[in-house]
């Protein structure tokens, strides 16, 4: 099972050598998992009523392939590490070209934060019930 999202290749996401910008990627990661957590009931409304969101500790890219303007991009998100109480989370994003091809390999290391005392909390089930419906890396591992 795969959660995947197409992306468009905007003339402003080049940079002066017409491939990808670098932080492009980036954004392109956080645009699928926010994608994951709206598909799956974790709108922002929900999290302002919990007082709830997410923070990133550690982003990291991996650069494999060029992307161009005009390429037929997608991302995979997949869920590679997740404390027993839902707390902290790991999560790789697969930038593919042509559903086939892997240009770049983003993971990331985050938590939930409570909005009002700002401090990592373990979320409410219907977060874990989301988390855990997320796609898992062959290398998936309780934290």
């Amino acid at each position: 099972m795969n959660y995947t999202k197409p992306v468009e290749i905007r003339w402003s996401d080049l940079d002066p050598n017409f491939h990808l910008r670098h932080s492009v990627y980036y954004d392109f990661g956080a645009y699928c998992r926010v994608s994951f957590l709206i598909d799956n009931g974790i709108t922002p409304e929900v999290m302002t009523q919990h007082f709830i969101g997410p923070i990133l500790f550690k982003e990291e890219c991996i650069f494999k392939r060029e992307i161009k303007f005009g390429d037929n991009i997608s991302i995979n998100l997949k869920l590679k590490g997740i404390s027993a109480n839902g707390k902290k989370w790991i999560m790789t994003h697969d930038l593919l070209k042509n559903n086939e091809t892997v240009c770049a390999i983003i993971t990331i290391e985050g938590a939930w934060m409570n909005t009002q005392l700002r401090k990592i909390i373990a979320p409410p089930q219907i977060f874990m019930t989301a988390l855990e419906g997320m796609p898992k890396t062959e290398d998936f591992r309780m934290l």
